[in-house]
């Protein structure tokens, strides 16, 4: 977000405070007359800059205003209202301030408003508009909630947030009393999250008649909706606008080189506005744009410059809206191209794209749950995506999209919709959430799409091996003390392992340390080496989750030495560090200590660099880990999983390939079946570490294997009181069967 951007809505806002009638008429009549002249904001009682009546304009311009009358008589008459629109309608940024209208018009007698998002970059993005269309402060009347990081206060009406976030509020507040209105937007996304919240809705409403719930979706998904809630009101909103589309069934087989040919030639033809491509990948966007970058520079300076812009889903600011100084500068002097993956199709709102770039495919993560690993796919996107890019050419004049396959591959190998997240991800964390829902008579979750039982079971199998679950199938107190922090499952074990082997200021800073963002910098071409250099300062013998709070300690004691925010960040890039994720680190570490706090989890005083200290944080993480972990086969680095077959290698980035120092057991954070099958975030474990930790019964449960048999004859030389001590005590918390462990209450 640019830094005029963000000045629009609290300079217009600070300028109401002090009205120039009021401050020039030092008590004369004309000045006190124009004031009563002015009309008042509803929200704030103060007069409207005329900055909103500017926007108010554009407002009216926008496709779904037309349709503002028949969704205010369907929102007095009715609990549900469908809104279905194309991309860049209006209904994300409109439809909550009707409803705001709405909730304001009844004195807010049943609560606020509260809109979600599948994305944080959203939700930021579109409460920072809206606030600016409402003439109010941003924090204030309008705010947003997203993971880590709340700019909401007392007197918001109007709220966006994450729909994860939503359902976690459901965890202290299951009826969602201090709302009035929810908005589920984007639904057409399939998000977890979204799904989980359009079953558990279905029982908010009848609990609460007064309660309305507004489903904002793209056109594809309206008839799965309205067979999924019943007859319920449809408002349809047509974005018309003139797209030539141009099928290069040729280019799919070269379609790399295909798009760096477009991107030039769309250049050189002088015709006016920016690029938007869409990639498979990540990878594909740091090759596209080292390659645009490098070539752009030799282009004729007369056309202009070619500015690239990288949208990567995971950076928080990295969306793709100008504001309007530089929308101007760049017809003149600009023209940027936007390189994304299927995650930007959301984040791309501005009307300066002329030009789509789409070559149909995309990596997706399917999580296996028999390996319990994600792969990833390179499959066809659906027909609903396809359209969806289509929508993103701008408005106000005609614009082209470049498809790079055939239209009989449009409509034979690409599905009519995006698979639902909940049919190809790991639940473990979904499951988690709905058993803490039961807690509240909430339990029963009708899903417009039912996951996999298979997926279920194992998410259910690997919360028993958590100890989260008790012998009914219901969550522990440890399930339900897991269940308040916003982490992996494992994560939050290992968290609460921490207190008893004290270790919890060094754990939270591991959990936030692999929660943020990559702390490592991409790395332009040429300075791998010198990059190399500057991280092995930060190596810890016992492994990379160690060198994680190296890292962090050296952020936190520049952070405090320095001057300005300018020389941290310079440091950081000094050592190839993504400021960034140290700074979202910094926020989530915060607030995994505040949950401590609040929950009264005992905290010990840090004790980092004690080999006893070491050996306490191995032990809190095989606590939650103990189902990741591999041994090197060969002793070349080919480790095989220790739950089924795959081999993987460490990550190049691993202290252990810097270093070339191969341990034979170790823990590892995340692994993904890809072209290289990397385990990240390693540290070395003993065999004898893990039998003292891991669930006798997860043990039993293992294939038979090679390390399988090693860790037998490991148990054997154990000390046969402990292991017949640790077996009691395994008995004493597992019922006789799995089955009986794994039931679904």
């Amino acid at each position: 977000m640019e830094e005029e951007e963000l000045e629009g809505p609290n300079s217009a806002s600070e300028k109401r405070y002090f009205p120039e009638s009021l401050d020039s008429s030092d008590g004369d009549e004309e000045g006190i007359l124009a004031c009563e002249d002015l009309e008042l904001n509803p929200f704030d009682g103060l007069p409207y800059s005329s900055r909103y009546y500017k926007l108010l304009k554009e407002r009216e311009d926008l496709p779904i205003w037309k349709e503002k009358y028949s969704f205010m008589e369907n929102l007095l008459q009715n609990q549900i209202v469908i809104v279905s629109g194309d991309a860049k309608c209006g209904k994300s940024s409109q439809v909550p301030q009707w409803c705001a209208e709405y909730c304001l018009s009844v004195r807010y007698q049943h609560g606020g408003v509260v809109c979600t998002q599948v994305r944080p970059q959203s939700a930021v993005q579109l409460a920072l508009r809206v606030a600016d269309e409402m003439d109010v402060n941003i924090g204030h009347e309008v705010g947003y909630v997203i993971p880590f990081e709340n700019c909401c206060a007392r007197e918001t009406i109007l709220r966006y947030c994450t729909d994860g976030m939503l359902q976690r509020e459901m965890m202290s507040s299951p009826f969602l009393g201090s709302y009035g209105v929810i908005i589920l937007d984007d639904v057409h996304e399939r998000s977890i999250a979204t799904d989980v919240l359009l079953g558990l809705l279905k029982d908010v409403l009848m609990a609460r008649p007064e309660l309305k719930l507004i489903i904002n979706s793209s056109p594809h998904l309206i008839s799965k909706l309205i067979s999924y809630y019943g007859n319920v009101p449809l408002i349809e909103v047509k974005k018309q606008h003139p797209v030539e589309v141009v099928y290069l069934s040729g280019a799919q087989k070269e379609s790399f080189e295909s798009i760096l040919r477009l991107i030039f030639e769309i250049h050189q033809s002088g015709e006016k506005g920016d690029i938007v491509v869409f990639l498979a990948c990540e990878q594909d966007i740091e090759k596209a744009y080292e390659i645009v970058c490098q070539e752009g520079s030799n282009l004729n300076p007369d056309l202009g410059e070619l500015v690239v812009v990288p949208l990567y889903p995971e950076e928080k600011c990295a969306l793709f809206k100008p504001n309007e100084e530089t929308e101007k500068r760049c017809q003149v002097y600009q023209r940027r191209v936007v390189l994304t993956t299927s995650s930007g199709e959301s984040l791309i709102w501005s009307n300066t794209v002329k030009f789509v770039i789409d070559v149909g495919v995309e990596r997706r993560k399917v999580y296996n749950p028999r390996i319990r690993a994600n792969s990833l796919v390179t499959q066809p996107i659906s027909q609903s995506q396809a359209e969806i890019r289509k929508q993103i050419v701008g408005s106000s004049s005609p614009g082209k999209l470049f498809r790079l396959y055939s239209e009989e591959f449009a409509s034979k190998d690409m599905r009519p919709l995006k698979p639902a997240e909940m049919q190809e991800a790991n639940l473990t964390s979904m499951v988690l959430f709905v058993k803490r829902i039961d807690i509240a008579g909430l339990g029963h979750c009708d899903f417009i799409n039912r996951p996999a039982p298979e997926s279920l079971m194992q998410a259910l199998e690997d919360l028993d091996y958590l100890a989260a679950l008790d012998n009914d199938g219901n969550l522990s107190e440890f399930g339900i003390i897991m269940s308040e922090f916003p982490l992996d499952p494992q994560l939050s074990k290992s968290i609460l392992a921490s207190c008893e082997f004290d270790c919890v200021e060094e754990m939270l800073t591991i959990a936030a340390m692999v929660t943020a963002p990559n702390c490592f910098s991409n790395l332009p071409r040429g300075a791998e080496e010198a990059a190399l250099t500057c991280w092995k300062t930060f190596l810890h013998p016992e492994g990379d989750h160690f060198t994680l709070i190296n890292i962090y300690k050296a952020y936190q004691d520049t952070a405090l030495n320095s001057t300005s925010e300018h020389c941290v960040e310079k440091w950081c890039h000094d050592h190839f560090l993504n400021c960034c994720a140290l700074r979202m680190a910094d926020v989530i570490r915060a607030e995994l200590l505040e949950i401590v706090k609040r929950i009264e989890l005992p905290c010990a005083e840090p004790a980092f660099g004690s080999e006893e200290n070491a050996l306490n944080i191995k032990k809190a993480l095989l606590s939650g880990y103990f189902m990741q972990i591999a041994r090197d086969v060969d002793g070349s680095g080919n480790y095989l999983m220790l739950t089924h077959k795959q081999v993987a290698q460490l990550h190049p980035r691993s202290g252990y390939s810097i270093t070339k120092k191969m341990p034979e057991w170790v823990l590892f954070h995340k692994f993904s079946i890809a072209e290289n099958n990397y385990i990240r975030i390693t540290s070395e474990i003993s065999p004898e570490l893990f039998m003292q930790l891991a669930p006798q019964y997860y043990f039993s449960n293992l294939p038979p294997s090679e390390s399988k048999d090693i860790l037998h004859q490991v148990m054997d030389h154990l000390s046969p009181m402990s292991t017949m001590k640790k077996e009691q005590n395994v008995c004493e918390k597992c019922p006789e069967t799995a089955e009986q462990r794994c039931a679904l209450q």
